[in-house]
């Protein structure tokens, strides 16, 4: 009961799940299951998981001022984290990724987690892109002017923050010696005398997570496989579509998976849990599909997406010898190469 935040995602699940589930008639949603070819997952998984090992390269590349890390290295980690994310709460499994690297290859646990926030932010860049490119044929299919307006109102609002973040941390990896200067003057008016150097050294380990940025064309080719990241992706949601027999635009599939990641920054159960399911039903119905065909799609969606990198996580997580109860709070730094963490 102490753990209030898990309580909280747990209802705020409840409550999307419940706007998922309400006037659905669940023989027309068996039906379409029931009627699907799976057959037609089978590419989408395969291209999916391209994207995963693609994802696996960009980390690489953003580690590689740090140190040389080898793909066959990192293509586990990544997995694992994406398992973490599904089945712990506050998307620990990106804590997982750091963890593990500083087993494997002793990374401090504060560049990781440098190198991994600039994943997010291109990833979060990219996403809104996807929305923002195709507002129009949003704003054509929704006869509620006020959602139109109220969801181009907060994939611009979303955007100009990202964008920020992103030029804020590409200007700190040009200029370190700067950057660092501002920390340091800030650490010395705001942090009390006895966190100052722990929080000093966190900084400076977390600039150089950072050293990826420094060139533009360093960031242009994070950005161009950023895209075909999430482009992999949405070609799992069009093997979907094509195994429940639904017709749509890859645009709008395009679409479609950045409203619903944009939906899962909102805090809620391990796997986005109801606010997946209730953005991707809502944006299928705004866009005519029926409610039992549009809870089909995203059933399927779901498990497709969740399942086979959960499992294959699984296996990583347990062939590091790591364990399922672990606790965060518990890690110390200095005890990331043990071969058996206990976190």
């Amino acid at each position: 009961m102490k753990r209030w935040h898990l309580w909280v995602g747990i209802l705020i699940s409840a409550f999307f799940l419940f706007v998922a589930l309400k006037n659905v008639d669940f023989t027309g949603v068996w039906r379409t299951l029931r009627d699907a070819n799976f057959w037609w997952i089978v590419p989408g998984i395969v291209i999916y998981f391209l994207g995963v090992y693609l994802r696996a390269w960009r980390w690489q590349y953003l580690i590689n001022p740090i140190k040389k890390v080898p793909l066959r290295v990192l293509f586990p980690i990544i997995n694992i984290g994406y398992m973490g994310n599904n089945v712990y709460p506050a998307r620990a499994g990106e804590f997982l990724r750091a963890i593990v690297l500083k087993k494997h290859e002793d990374i401090s646990i504060s560049a990781s987690l440098a190198t991994i926030v600039v994943e997010r932010i291109f990833d979060a860049v990219v996403i809104l892109a996807f929305v923002v490119l195709n507002l129009g044929q949003f704003s054509n299919a929704i006869t509620s002017e006020n959602l139109s307006n109220t969801v181009e109102k907060l994939a611009i609002i979303v955007g100009v923050v990202f964008a920020v973040l992103l030029i804020v941390f590409v200007l700190t990896s040009i200029y370190p010696k700067t950057a660092k200067r501002i920390i340091d003057w800030f650490i010395d008016k705001f942090i009390i005398k006895s966190l100052r150097l722990p929080i000093s050294r966190f900084a400076e380990r977390f600039l150089d997570g950072l050293a990826s940025l420094r060139s533009p064309a360093e960031v242009l080719i994070i950005l161009v496989s950023t895209v075909l990241i999430w482009t992999f992706e949405t070609a799992l949601y069009w093997s979907v579509m094509k195994a429940v027999g639904l017709s749509l635009s890859f645009l709008f599939l395009m679409l479609l998976n950045g409203v619903v990641n944009l939906v899962l920054l909102v805090p809620a159960a391990p796997g986005g849990l109801g606010t997946f399911d209730a953005a991707s039903k809502a944006m299928l119905e705004a866009f005519g599909v029926g409610a039992e065909l549009a809870l089909g799609f995203t059933l399927v969606l779901r498990v497709v997406l969740w399942l086979p990198i959960t499992i294959l996580g699984a296996y990583y997580f347990i062939k590091e010898g790591l364990k399922w109860n672990f606790d965060l709070k518990q890690l110390k730094e200095q005890n990331g190469k043990s071969r058996d963490v206990k976190l």
